[in-house]
C-alpha cells in the first residue's frame, strides 16, 4: 500500500499521543515536527494469580486522564493547541460495558489471561478454519474466549445482554466509548483481529466464528478504519479529535516511519513481539507464525507476519517474584550481569505459556540444574541472563520462521524498554549476524502514533546505536543446547497433553 497522504498542521499545532499498556497508561504531547514536548506515566495495578490476569477499567480510565493532565502541564500547551488525539492499546485485552453510558461491566481481562483456556480446549475450533479467516491460532491469550468466559460468569454482562445495552470487545473500543462525547461503540482493524472472531479477508467480524464462540454481533464494535474520526476528546473546555486508534504493536512498527520490508522489527516489553512487513501476505504463512493486520486507511491496508514471546519482560517479573525480589532491581543490575555471568543455566521459558511459533500453553518454567524439590540452585545474576538469553532465542525462532517464507531479512530493529539492555542486542546481532539497530528514542508506540497522525517520524532524542555480530561460539552453544530441551519439552507435552496445542 501506498504511504499515507496527509493534509499539513499549522506550525503552532500539537497532539495528543495516548499508549495504553500493561503496567502504565501513558500521555505525550507531540509538536508539528513529531518533537515531543510533555510526557506523563501513571502506572496501574494488575491482578494476577499465575492464570488469571485482570486489571479495572476504571483505574485505567483515571490514570490516562491523569497522564493527559500531566503532560500538558510539562509541555505548557493549552488543550485548544490540540487538533488531533491518538489511541494506542494493548491488542488481546478485553472488557465489557453499558453501550447507554460506558460503564464497566467488569474487570478488563489481560492478553496474558488464560481462564478460558480449558473451555477452549472443549471446544476445539479447527485451527486451520481460524488461521485462514484471522490469520491466528486457536489461543486463550485472544478475545473471543475471554469475552465468552464473560457472558457465562459476570451476571452485570448477562443482564446488560438482556436488556439490549451491552457492548463487549478489545479494550481500545471501552476506553473510546468512556473518553470520548456520546459513547462510540468503534474497533479498529488491528485490535478487532486480535479476537479471533474477525476475517481478514472480509474486513468484518466472522458471522461463522461468533456462531461458534456464542458472541451476539449486536454487543461487538463497528469496525472502522485506522484513520477515522472515532470522536471527540473533551479537554479543558476544548474538544480534541481523535482521530487514530491502534494496537500498541502494530503503532510500534511505524516509529521511526513507514517499515521497511528488509527490517524485521522487534517490540521489547512485557511480552516480545517480532513483525516482518509483507505487501503481499504469504499465500501460506509459516507455521506457528500470525499473519496481522497493522494499519488500514483509504490508501490500503499493511499486514505483517507476526511471532509473539509471551514470557519477556513478564518472565522477569515471574523471576523477581520467586526471588522475593523487585524486577526492578534484575534490570538495574542485568547489564552488568549480562557482561560478566559467562555459563548461565538454560531457562525453558513457558511464562505465559509458550507462544509462536510453537504455541504450547502447557511448557514449563524452569531453570536447566533445578534441584528435585523445583529450588533454583543457580545465583540470581546467572538466573536473570538466563532469563534474558531465552527471550533472544525465542525471538530468532520466530525470526527464522520467518525468513523461510520472506527471505532472509537485511537487520534487526528493536525497541521497547527491554532493548536498553547492550547485552542483549548484542547477543541477538551475534547470533542472527545481522545488524541491530537500536533507535535513539525506544518509546515505539508513542512514536508511532505520533507518525500515523502526522506522517512525520520524531526525531530521536539520542544518536541510534547499532551492533555488529561478532564471533560468540559458547553462546551458540547454549541456543542449541536450549532448542534440543526444548524440544524434549514439547514432544512430552504432545504425549501427555494432546488437546492443549
Amino acid at each position: 500500500m501506498a504511504k499515507p497522504s496527509l493534509s499539513p498542521l499549522a506550525t503552532d499545532a500539537c497532539t495528543l499521543l495516548l499508549d495504553q499498556g500493561s503496567h502504565a497508561c501513558r500521555a505525550l504531547i507531540a509538536d508539528t515536527h513529531g518533537r515531543l514536548l510533555g510526557r506523563c506515566l501513571v502506572p496501574v495495578g494488575t491482578h494476577a494469580d499465575g492464570v488469571r490476569v485482570e486489571q479495572s477499567p476504571d483505574e485505567i480510565i483515571a490514570a490516562l486522564q491523569q497522564a493527559i493532565s500531566g503532560a500538558l502541564a510539562e509541555s505548557g500547551v493549552h488543550a485548544s493547541r490540540l487538533v488531533a488525539a491518538a489511541l494506542a492499546t494493548q491488542r488481546s485485552s478485553i472488557a465489557c460495558w453499558r453501550r447507554s453510558d460506558g460503564v464497566a461491566l467488569g474487570p478488563m481481562l489481560s492478553w496474558q489471561d488464560r481462564r478460558a483456556a480449558d473451555w477452549l480446549a472443549a471446544l476445539a475450533p479447527d485451527p486451520d478454519t481460524l488461521r485462514r479467516i484471522t490469520g491466528l491460532v486457536p489461543s486463550a491469550h485472544y478475545g473471543a474466549s475471554k469475552l465468552r468466559w464473560c457472558l457465562d460468569h459476570l451476571p452485570e454482562v448477562r443482564a446488560a445482554q438482556g436488556q439490549g445495552n451491552l457492548c463487549m470487545g478489545p479494550i481500545a473500543s471501552f476506553l473510546l466509548a468512556r473518553l470520548l462525547v456520546g459513547y462510540p461503540c468503534k474497533v479498529d482493524p488491528a485490535n478487532a483481529a486480535r479476537t479471533l472472531l474477525w476475517d481478514l479477508q472480509r474486513g468484518d467480524w466472522s458471522a461463522p466464528l461468533l456462531a461458534q464462540f456464542g458472541i451476539p454481533q449486536t454487543a461487538l464494535p463497528t469496525t472502522v478504519p485506522s484513520r477515522h474520526l472515532f470522536g471527540t476528546l473533551p479537554l479543558a473546555g476544548a474538544s480534541v479529535p481523535l482521530t487514530v486508534c491502534t494496537g500498541d504493536q502494530s503503532a510500534a512498527l511505524f516509529a521511526h516511519g513507514w517499515p521497511r520490508p528488509d527490517s524485521c522489527y522487534m517490540n521489547l516489553g512485557t511480552g516480545a513481539f517480532v513483525q516482518r512487513p509483507a505487501n503481499t501476505a504469504p499465500t501460506s504463512p509459516p507455521p506457528g507464525i500470525l499473519t496481522s493486520v497493522t494499519w488500514q486507511d483509504e490508501s490500503g491496508r499493511l499486514d505483517v507476519l507476526e511471532g509473539t514471546v509471551n514470557g519477556a519482560g513478564a518472565a522477569l517479573d515471574w523471576l523477581a517474584c520467586s526471588r522475593d525480589t523487585e524486577t526492578a532491581q534484575l534490570i538495574a543490575h542485568a547489564e552488568t550481569w549480562l557482561q560478566h555471568e559467562r555459563a548461565p543455566p538454560l531457562f525453558i521459558n513457558g511464562v505465559g505459556g509458550l507462544g509462536a511459533p510453537y504455541w504450547a500453553p502447557n511448557c514449563p518454567v524452569l531453570f536447566e540444574g533445578d534441584a528435585e524439590d523445583g529450588r533454583t540452585v543457580a545465583s540470581i545474576a546467572a538466573c536473570t541472563v538466563a532469563v534474558l538469553e531465552s527471550i533472544v532465542f525465542l525471538l530468532l525462532e520466530n525470526m527464522d520462521t520467518m525468513d523461510r517464507a520472506l527471505g532472509p531479512a537485511g537487520r534487526i530493529v528493536v525497541s521497547g524498554g527491554l532493548s536498553r539492555l547492550d547485552g542483549l542486542c548484542q547477543r541477538l546481532a551475534d547470533l542472527s549476524g545481522l545488524p541491530v539497530v537500536r533507535p535513539g528514542e525506544t518509546e515505539a508506540t508513542a512514536a508511532g502514533l505520533a507518525y500515523l497522525l502526522t506522517g512525520t517520524a520524531c526525531p530521536p532524542t539520542t544518536p541510534e546505536t547499532c551492533f555488529m555480530p561478532r564471533p560468540a561460539a559458547a553462546l551458540a552453544a547454549r541456543r542449541a543446547r536450549f532448542r534440543a530441551r526444548l524440544a524434549t519439552h514439547l514432544a512430552l507435552e504432545d504425549t501427555t497433553q494432546p488437546s492443549s496445542r
